[in-house]
């Protein structure tokens, strides 16, 4: 069994601020800030949902079929998703473009600003979903607006059961572009704050979203998760990380778990302790595709 997974291929330039955002930012400034900051550790890793998704996935045994576009610069991108035995025969090379490009900063207490150049990433609806027999299982993790349009209708129309993962991507919809989301989906899964977002911009609360669809996970962070199927909350605890070294890639590392525990048909939150144990692996090593399951 396959997974088709729909999000992006992006270069991540991770920084390390030695430092406290909170005590280089002043609230009362903040109509004129103007602040630098000083990042001694700086690598560049391969990322994007899609990537960092379908490298977890194939980790566990899974595969992985990611669909994404690259940019000129993204030769060396195909070369490693290739060297892991995951498929490119679903990414698209739009010229004239740089692959996506994230450039995230990290400080102290592992809070994160990011800055993203979409790049490619905008024309990923060039890419079409067509049932396949060897297809039984679909995300819709952040991409280009129109791809995650596009590929929900997609997905559907194929008769293939996805997950709506929105992440980052959640803001540029509304409450009527986001319920439709839902109500084609199979699953739905968000972070607390995006979950909270969800909830307001569609008027349902988690019980009502979970009535919509086989069910709803809200992760919580080192607190765990929330498994919602037919409106009942189920709280899963959360794995202890031998140690807190990158949190970058973590909450994809959880998703490539979600969709592993689907394909053996696992309940939603069997599905979701093993995205905490994977999860916890991911955030104890460097990177976020450079690290492997204990």
């Amino acid at each position: 069994m396959a997974a088709l997974i729909c999000g992006s291929l992006a270069f991540d330039t991770i920084m390390n601020f030695e430092g406290r955002f909170a005590q280089q930012i002043l609230p009362d400034q903040l109509h004129i800030l103007n602040v630098s900051f000083l990042v001694p550790g700086l690598r560049r890793d391969f990322g994007g949902c899609a990537g960092n998704i379908a490298y977890a996935l194939k980790l566990l045994g899974g595969t992985p079929l990611p669909m994404a576009t690259v940019g000129n610069d993204g030769e060396g991108y195909l070369e490693r998703l290739q060297a892991l035995g995951i498929s490119t025969e679903f990414v698209t090379r739009v010229d004239g473009s740089y692959t996506a490009q994230a450039m995230i900063m990290t400080d102290l207490d592992n809070n994160q600003i990011t800055a993203f150049h979409p790049g490619a990433m905008m024309q990923a609806h060039v890419n079409r979903i067509a049932p396949r027999e060897d297809i039984k299982l679909g995300i819709v993790s952040p991409d280009g607006r129109d791809a995650m349009l596009q590929h929900a209708e997609q997905f559907q129309a194929a008769g293939i059961p996805f997950v709506f993962d929105p992440g980052q991507g959640l803001p540029m919809f509304d409450g009527r572009e986001l319920a439709a989301f839902v109500e084609k989906a199979s699953w739905v899964t968000v972070n607390d704050y995006e979950g909270k977002m969800l909830c307001e911009r569609t008027g349902w609360d988690n019980a009502a979203i979970s009535r919509k669809v086989r069910g709803l996970v809200v992760t919580l962070g080192g607190e765990g998760c929330e498994v919602w199927v037919g409106g009942e909350r189920t709280l899963v605890p959360p794995v202890q990380a031998s140690a807190v070294v990158d949190p970058t890639g973590c909450g994809d590392a959880w998703r490539g778990a979600l969709l592993h525990g689907l394909e053996q048909g696992w309940d939603l939150p069997r599905c979701a302790a093993l995205g905490n144990r994977v999860g916890a692996a991911k955030i104890a090593s460097r990177g976020p595709q450079n690290w492997a399951l204990a």
